[in-house]
C-alpha cells in the first residue's frame, strides 16, 4: 500500500498551506504574548523556526490538560514559548523544570517568562542538562525532549529513571524535515543520525509504548509501562 495511507487524502486543489490556516483559525488562539514571543523571535533570532508555534504550543498544552502533570520537564527552552504553553495547561501547584545550555538566551527567555500570569509554576535553569537534572530530586510526569539531536538517547537514558510509571515522555523533531527516510545520510550529518538512531532505540524499548505524530516535524509519544 502507498506510504501515505493514513494521511488524509484531499482534493488537489486544497493547497497544505490552506489546511493549516484553517486548523490553525479553528483552534484556541495562542495569544498575545506568545504572538509577541513569536515577532520578537522573528525579527531578532537567527533560528526562528525553532520556537514550538501555535499549533504544536496548543497541542502541548492540551497534554498538561489531559495529564494533570505535578512535575514536568523540558529539556532545550530555546525562546520559553513551548514552557509558556504548557504552564498555561497546569493545575495551580504544579511545577516546569526548562533547561537551556545556551546562556545568551537566558534574556530573551525571562522577558517573557516574566511577564506570564504562570510565571510562578516555572523554574528556569541555565546550563547543560546533563549536570543539572540528576540535581533535580524530582520525579517526572512528563518530559518534552526538543534540544540538541545528537544527544536524544543520552538525554531518554538520563530520564527515563526519573519517569513514573504512566509517564508521558515527548520528543520533537522525529521527522527531522523528513531527512529520516533519505536513502544517505553523511556520517558528518550528526543531527540526522542522531535522530535515526533515537527512534530505532525507542522502537526497540520494550518498556514504552510509542508512536510518532506526523506534527510539524515530528513529535514522538512515549509512555512508560507500568513494571
Amino acid at each position: 500500500m502507498p506510504h501515505d495511507k493514513y494521511l488524509t487524502h484531499l482534493p488537489p486543489r486544497v493547497e497544505e498551506e490552506s489546511i493549516d490556516d484553517y486548523i490553525l483559525s479553528h483552534s484556541d488562539d495562542e495569544g498575545a504574548l506568545l504572538a509577541a514571543l513569536t515577532r520578537d523571535a522573528n525579527v531578532n533570532l537567527l533560528r526562528p523556526r525553532m520556537l514550538s508555534g501555535h499549533l504544536q504550543g496548543r497541542i502541548l498544552k492540551m497534554f498538561c490538560r489531559m495529564m494533570c502533570p505535578q512535575r514536568v520537564l523540558e529539556i532545550g527552552t530555546y525562546t520559553g514559548y513551548a514552557t509558556l504553553c504548557m504552564a498555561e495547561g497546569l493545575e495551580y501547584g504544579a511545577l516546569i523544570h526548562t533547561v537551556e545550555i545556551n546562556d545568551e538566551m537566558e534574556d530573551f527567555i525571562r522577558k517573557y517568562l516574566e511577564q506570564s500570569p504562570d510565571r510562578d509554576k516555572i523554574r528556569l535553569h541555565i546550563g547543560d542538562a546533563l549536570d543539572i537534572i540528576p540535581r533535580l530530586d524530582e520525579t517526572f510526569d512528563m518530559v518534552f525532549i526538543d534540544a540538541d539531536k545528537r544527544l536524544y538517547s543520552r538525554y531518554f537514558d538520563l530520564v527515563f529513571p526519573y519517569v513514573r510509571p504512566g509517564g508521558l515522555i515527548l520528543a520533537d523533531n522525529t521527522l527531522w524535515d523528513g531527512k529520516v527516510v533519505e536513502d544517505k545520510i553523511p556520517q558528518s550529518d550528526r543531527q540526522t543520525h542522531g535522530i535515526l538512531d533515537f527512534n530505532d532505540k525507542i522502537k526497540q524499548d520494550e518498556r514504552v509504548e510509542k508512536v510518532i505524530l506526523p506534527l510539524r516535524d515530528g513529535l514522538t509519544m512515549i509512555w512508560k509501562k507500568y513494571e
